[in-house]
């Protein structure tokens, strides 16, 4: 198997930020490590955008018939609730 070939990405920082980053030893992996888990969490519908286009709009509005957006009672993290299923927690084991 060869070597996975590396490129060098660059992006412009605050000077603020550009001073934090050089207090860490190993600025590339953090960074890797960051962009990673950003990436990973990334909204499903706009793609980090922030903006829904007038079609997935529709698509939303569909959705949100059935469904509502609350705060969790444990951890306090917006999520979406099915109206059709409650009482469901993501923090609970289901019963065997």
């Amino acid at each position: 198997m060869g070597q996975q070939k590396h490129a060098i990405v660059t992006f412009k920082a605050e000077t603020s930020l550009a001073e934090a980053l050089r207090a860490i030893p190993n600025r590339s992996a953090f960074i890797r490590a960051a962009v990673l888990t950003a990436l990973d969490n990334v909204c499903p519908l706009c793609h980090g955008t922030g903006i829904l286009s007038p079609e997935q709009k529709k698509h939303w509005e569909k959705f949100a018939e059935s469904h509502r957006v609350a705060e969790c009672e444990e951890c306090h993290e917006w999520h979406l609730v099915c109206t059709n299923q409650q009482g469901r927690n993501a923090h609970r084991k289901p019963r065997s």
